[in-house]
């Protein structure tokens, strides 16, 4: 059960963010919110150390704090900031993180591109009616989420997490 729990919570609540991102450009608090809570709980349930955890937050802690001077610069939106903070944590503060960062800065780069793309061309997907939604089309945001989104899926295989679950099903 903590191993089905750990394997759907993080891809769902990215999906979900990606989703309300791309189509509302916000991203929800309570998706941040149960990264956190879920984490906190399933972390000793799986058999992580307490150190082990405490690597995580010290992880999710850095991740927060560029994010937070990101978001003052007002470089970076602040639920982009929250949800890629609360990601984070599930990463801790080794490899994988830096697997899930590296994963999020280049999908995030191809995709502010290809969304720069699509805007150069609003006036003529409008006109021809692709099903396109304006928000995407208008806004002078980036829907960073979905970059978070990507990039975690790609990296969670190699999160402790995940591997602790996995492990625990042998």
């Amino acid at each position: 059960m903590i191993a089905a729990a750990i394997f759907v919570i993080l891809p769902l609540c990215l999906a979900f963010a990606a989703i309300s991102d791309l189509l509302t450009m916000t991203i929800p608090n309570r998706i941040s919110l149960i990264l956190i809570i879920s984490f906190a709980v399933l972390a000793p349930l799986s058999g992580l150390a307490l150190a082990a955890i405490g690597m995580h937050a010290l992880g999710a802690a850095i991740v927060f704090g560029i994010c937070f001077a990101l978001f003052a610069l007002n470089v970076m939106g602040g639920g982009d900031a929250k949800l890629l903070s609360a990601a984070a944590i599930w990463f801790g503060y080794n490899p994988a993180l830096v697997s899930f960062l590296t994963y999020v800065g280049i999908i995030g780069g191809l995709l502010t591109l290809a969304i720069l793309m699509i805007r150069s061309q609003a006036n003529t997907i409008l006109a021809i009616g692709l099903p396109i939604p304006n928000s995407l089309l208008l806004a002078k945001k980036i829907p960073y989420g979905i970059a978070i989104a990507i990039g975690g899926f790609l990296a969670f295989p190699s999160s402790p997490l995940f591997l602790a679950a996995l492990e625990s099903l042998k």
